[in-house]
Parts: structure tokens; C-alpha cells; sequence
């Protein structure tokens, strides 16, 4: 009697064996459908980069800027082109305080977006001319262009990038030309509010002798002689009046706001920023959100 209570008993048991016997031996693993074996279904190419060029903006400043660095890369993160790859980093020459090297160290590991040259901090004995010609040599890669900028300028980079996408990719100085009345880039310089060079300007600005024999004097002015006395910077762009001084700044070199500015310079002050932001609907991308109550 035991033994068939014995018996009785390990009937759910094999029962239960058998089945998962029979379902792993009937189950097969279906292959995944994809274009090369199911003759219907169309081919997707990867999608490819749709950028046109690349730009470096330098953002020529100081190491003690700490508030105006981070308020840029608010200004800047915000903003993108479809039609170009921007980087952005900031410019300046080598730390000499204790202070500095922990606080700009905390930035280069959170932001990575800082260059320090090997040069004294200065603005008209060189340091435009250490910025062109060490990139060639520091970079881990080549751009079409490369821009200088100041850190008092509001770029807009849609209209940059596409006022740059349908001019030269070689020997090309783009900016906002001086003297403030003219519109022929031939005549003098380009502003030191923020010029684009192609990238062969840079490499000859590295390796001519003629930059490094004259590196004193305003800085955007010696760039213009550079270029005058080796024959160069034959493709010249002048963009006015999309890039101009602030209104009422600087006479002839200030007009306005306008809807298709591409630069505008010499914002010291927290309520010219504020003009300027609020006339390009800066805001505008800024979702509703319980999280926060802006107010009436």
C-alpha cells in the first residue's frame, strides 16, 4: 500500500518533467527579420552627418572670469546649427594663482572647454598670435574654420553658420571690417569683436615669419598687416550690418538691433545682456513646468 501511495505520488512530478521536456524540445528561436533575409522589407541606410563644415570658437578672456565663463556656456549651450559642427572653448594664458589652478582644474574636468597657453595674460603683446599658431600643434584634429571672439560679444550661431556654409573653405577672413563705415573687406582689418579664419590661415599663421615678427600692437589690426604683407587672405567677407557694436556704443560701428544679427559687441554691462536676450527671445525653448513659478 505504501508503495503505490509511492507511485500515486510522483505522477504530478513527471508529469511536470514532461512538459518542460516537450516545450524545449518543440521550441525553436525565430531569427530576427531584417532587410538581408526578408526580401520585404526595405533598406535603411545609417543615417549620415548632415553638418557641412566644422568651427572652432576661441573665446579670448581670463582665467579669473569664472561668472562670465559660466554664463557663456548657458548663452552657447542653448544653442546649435544644422548645417555646422561648433565647438567652443575658452582662450587664456597661463594661471598664476593658487586659486586658479583648483578652480579652472574643476572646470576642465566638468566642462572640458578650456585652452591655457603658454603666454602671459595680455591683449594686444601676442596672445591672438599664441592662440593661432599653437592650435595646429595642440588640436587633436583639423577645422574649416577657426573664430576669434571676445568674451563681451553675443554670437547667434545659426546665422553665423549659415552666413559661413556658402563661402570659401581656404584663404577666407571673415568678420566685421574696419574702419566702422566700410563695407569693402579689402580695405583694412577685421574687427576684434570676433573674425573666422579657414584653416590654412592658421597653419600659416604658424608657420610664417611674418606673424612672429609682429605680434605687438592691437591685436586685430596686426592680423590684418599679417595678411596684407604675405599676399594672403584673398577670400575676404565682410558681414554687416548682421555684426555690429552694441547701440550707441561706438558711433559707426554700433546701429540698432536687428533680426539678423550675427554678432553684437561690447556687452559689459548685465542690462545690455538682458536688451539684447530679451530682443532674440533667448527664452523661448523654456517648457511649463510645475517645478518652477516664474510669475505674472
Amino acid at each position: 500500500m505504501r508503495g503505490q501511495w509511492l507511485v500515486l505520488g510522483a505522477f504530478p512530478a513527471l508529469a511536470f518533467l514532461l512538459l518542460i521536456f516537450s516545450f524545449l524540445f518543440n521550441f525553436q528561436i525565430k531569427p530576427t527579420l531584417t532587410a538581408s533575409n526578408h526580401p520585404s522589407l526595405p533598406v535603411v541606410s545609417p543615417p549620415s552627418n548632415p553638418k557641412n563644415f566644422s568651427l572652432l570658437i576661441g573665446i579670448l578672456t581670463r582665467a579669473d572670469l569664472y561668472d562670465r565663463r559660466h554664463f557663456l556656456r548657458i548663452i552657447y549651450g542653448i544653442q546649435s546649427s544644422p548645417i555646422a559642427e561648433i565647438h567652443i572653448k575658452f582662450i587664456f594664458c597661463n594661471l598664476t594663482k593658487e586659486e586658479q589652478r583648483i578652480f579652472v582644474a574643476l572646470e576642465i574636468i566638468r566642462f572640458d572647454d578650456i585652452i591655457i597657453l603658454n603666454c602671459s595674460e595680455n591683449m594686444n603683446s601676442g596672445k591672438t598670435y599664441t592662440y593661432f599658431s599653437s592650435l595646429p600643434h595642440i588640436l587633436p584634429r583639423k577645422y574649416d574654420y577657426v573664430m576669434k571672439a571676445d568674451d563681451d560679444v553675443f554670437l547667434r550661431l545659426e546665422p553665423l553658420s549659415a552666413s559661413l556654409n556658402p563661402l570659401s573653405r581656404t584663404d577666407l577672413y571673415y568678420g566685421f571690417v574696419i574702419p566702422c563705415r566700410s563695407r569693402n573687406p579689402f580695405v583694412e582689418y577685421m574687427s576684434g569683436m570676433g573674425f573666422v579664419l579657414s584653416w590654412d590661415l592658421v597653419e600659416w599663421i604658424d608657420q610664417s615669419e611674418i606673424p612672429s615678427r609682429a605680434m605687438v600692437g592691437p591685436e586685430d589690426k596686426m592680423v590684418g598687416k599679417w595678411f596684407a604683407t604675405g599676399g594672403k587672405a584673398k577670400n575676404r567677407f565682410t558681414n554687416k550690418p548682421a555684426m555690429y557694436d552694441y547701440p550707441g556704443t561706438n558711433g559707426w560701428c554700433s546701429h540698432d538691433l536687428v533680426p539678423g544679427t550675427v554678432a553684437v559687441h561690447r556687452l559689459k554691462r548685465w542690462d545690455m545682456w538682458l536688451h539684447v536676450l530679451r530682443f532674440f527671445n533667448v527664452t523661448d525653448g523654456l517648457k511649463p513646468s510645475k517645478l518652477y513659478h516664474i510669475g505674472p
